[in-house]
Formats: structure tokens, sequence, C-alpha cells
């Protein structure tokens, strides 16, 4: 897999071990992706190097994809299950999202679209779908898990997109 950050920044949280893991997902109340989990392993959230998503429908960013920024990690001030206006929780409230998973990445809108993990329709050992959220709030699906979104991303100026 290519390293998919550029850095770290305010999203990235500290090292992702056992405890912190059963932490978080005890907070969120879902259990987080394994794709996920191995990505935070590595590093814990950060700028993402490749940041564009195609979609086959219109956003309001393009007519043929959006962008995130960085990729939201667990723990700290800033992750995934913090309190305190900075974690999915609090953005779902914020922002009027549906209350139907967790808030992933950071957007360079400022909230007002979102990446989310979509809990909806799993069960058993099936890993969320990743839904994209627009100012209608609307979820769109985009990935049927998070390790194919990450497979999606290209980089701003890349000419698949």
């Amino acid at each position: 897999m290519v390293e998919p950050f550029a850095s770290e920044d305010m999203f990235t949280g500290p090292p992702v071990d056992d405890a912190l893991i059963a932490e978080t997902e005890k907070r969120l109340g879902y259990r987080l992706p394994s794709s996920y989990l191995d990505v935070l392993r590595r590093t814990n959230g950060g700028s993402l190097r490749r940041r564009r998503c195609p979609t086959s429908f219109p956003t309001s960013w393009a007519d043929d994809h959006f962008e995130v920024r960085s990729l939201i990690g667990i723990g700290g001030a800033r992750g995934i299950d913090s309190n305190g206006g900075h974690g999915s929780k609090d953005m779902i409230a914020e922002w009027g999202y549906p209350d139907i998973g967790i808030v992933l990445f950071d957007m360079p809108s400022g909230g007002h679209d979102a990446v989310m993990l979509d809990y909806r329709e799993c069960d058993g050992d099936a890993e969320p779908s990743v839904v994209y959220l627009d100012e209608d709030r609307v979820p769109r699906r985009v990935a049927r898990d998070f390790a194919e979104f990450l497979g999606l991303l290209v980089e701003s100026g890349d000419s698949r997109v």
C-alpha cells in the first residue's frame, strides 16, 4: 500500500494500541474497520497525499468529484472520539449530519460536506460502507469499505478524474 499521508497535522493522534482502540470503540458505540485501524497503527491521522475522490454524481465541489483534506485519527484533542467540539458525535450534532456512523475526514469546506463510515447496513463482521454527504445531507455511497475508499483517492491534478 502506498503511504497515504503527506504530513502530520492537528488531526494526528497519539500512537495507537489495543487499549486506545477499545476505549474509542466504546466511546463511539461502533467497531472500527480493520482497514482504518491498519492505517492508524502506522500513522494516527494526518494530511493526505491523495485528496480527490471521483464520483458518478455532482457535488457542491464539482460535477465529478469532492476533496478531503485530512484523515482524523483516534485519541487526543481532535480524534474522532474526542469530546469538546471536535469529535465525530460533535460534528454530527453541529452540522446536522444524519446519525449513521462516524465522520472520518476533515474537509476543505469546514463542515458543509462530510465523508462518513455508514453503519446502517452493517451486521456481523461486515465493515461499514463509506458515504459522502453534501449540503443536502443525503448519504451517497462512494465505496463499499474504507480500504476501497482510500484506493479511489487521486491527487488533485490527476488526469484520471
